[in-house]
């Protein structure tokens, strides 16, 4: 009587399949690990504190009486916070020079940051899409316009702003700002539009789509967040601007920057008054920088991946 034999089939593993452990970290390294992350962040706190101290002080100062200012340091606060008071906030706000320049600084910014981003917008386009004689030559220039300190411009341009009769005006500080805001303008954005996929723009075209109706439907809003970053960047850059203000604008055209520095005493700072004016004039960039933070960070992190 014969006995069937059934064959062995061996079992197939898939080459590159078999699950593959980890090797066990040991108890030194795991807590070399941890030590180095706690350590890594507790460097990092103690560096913007650091940063932040002075900032801190000046908070703080500016909600304590003059007299306490001149007696003690900041830090006693820790210790009687009933020093703290709105008083130099209400009073600042009841200064009517402060108010003016405030007034002054939107009247200067707001302008010149919509000049140089329209006008820069539109230069950029021109020079990455439209094809006319010394286009590369025009943009190489722009790029070399870029190195040029603002101290070689400030005597020609007021020699200009004296014979059209704008000098110590808020025309005459817009002026030199978008003069020179634009040739980084141009840069930023020409690169940023340059990159947009040309079969989008052929398509626009064969449609029948003029070049301003191209850069109105098409241009813009891809290249909102190179074009929001540009203007965070341009509106802080200019609202904080000193030098500029100092050289063509009079005191009744000077912005807060300006208003602030004349708030210096001979022998001491009016620090019941620089200090709330420094921080109202600090709220500003902040509402604008975090208003528009998430397309200033595209905008700053566009074209990375290139």
């Amino acid at each position: 009587m014969s006995v069937a034999v059934t064959p062995r089939v061996p079992t197939l593993v898939p080459a590159g399949t078999a699950v593959t452990v980890p090797p066990r970290r040991s108890l030194v390294v795991r807590a070399a690990g941890r030590f180095g992350k706690a350590l890594l962040q507790i460097c990092v706190w103690t560096v913007g504190l650091f940063w932040l101290l002075p900032t801190l002080g000046l908070f703080i100062e500016s909600l304590r009486a003059p007299a306490d200012n001149s007696a003690t340091g900041w830090w006693t606060v820790l210790r009687r916070p009933a020093q703290l008071t709105l008083s130099n906030y209400v009073n600042l706000m009841q200064n009517k020079d402060i108010l003016g320049s405030l007034w002054n600084s939107v009247l200067i910014t707001v302008p010149s940051t919509v000049l140089v981003v329209g006008l820069g917008a539109l230069a950029a386009y021109a020079l990455a899409w439209i094809d006319f004689p010394g286009r590369n030559w025009l943009f190489a220039l722009t790029v070399a316009l870029i190195i040029v300190p603002v101290q070689v411009a400030i005597i020609p341009d007021a020699a200009v702003f004296r014979a059209l009769h704008i000098y110590g005006d808020v025309p005459a500080v817009v002026a030199f700002h978008v003069a020179f805001g634009l040739p980084f303008a141009i840069f930023l954005l020409r690169d940023f539009f340059a990159g947009i996929p040309r079969d989008l723009l052929e398509a626009a075209r064969v449609d029948g789509g003029s070049e301003l109706a191209i850069f109105r439907r098409v241009v813009l809003p891809i290249g909102r967040p190179a074009i929001a970053a540009l203007a965070v960047y341009e509106f802080i850059w200019v609202w904080n601007d000193l030098l500029v203000a100092l050289v063509f604008a009079d005191s009744a055209h000077a912005p807060i920057t300006y208003q602030l520095l004349s708030q210096m005493r001979t022998f001491s700072s009016n620090i019941d008054l620089i200090g709330p004016g420094a921080f109202v004039s600090m709220l500003v960039p902040l509402v604008v920088f975090f208003s528009f933070q998430r397309y200033f960070v595209h905008g700053v992190l566009a074209g990375s991946d290139k």
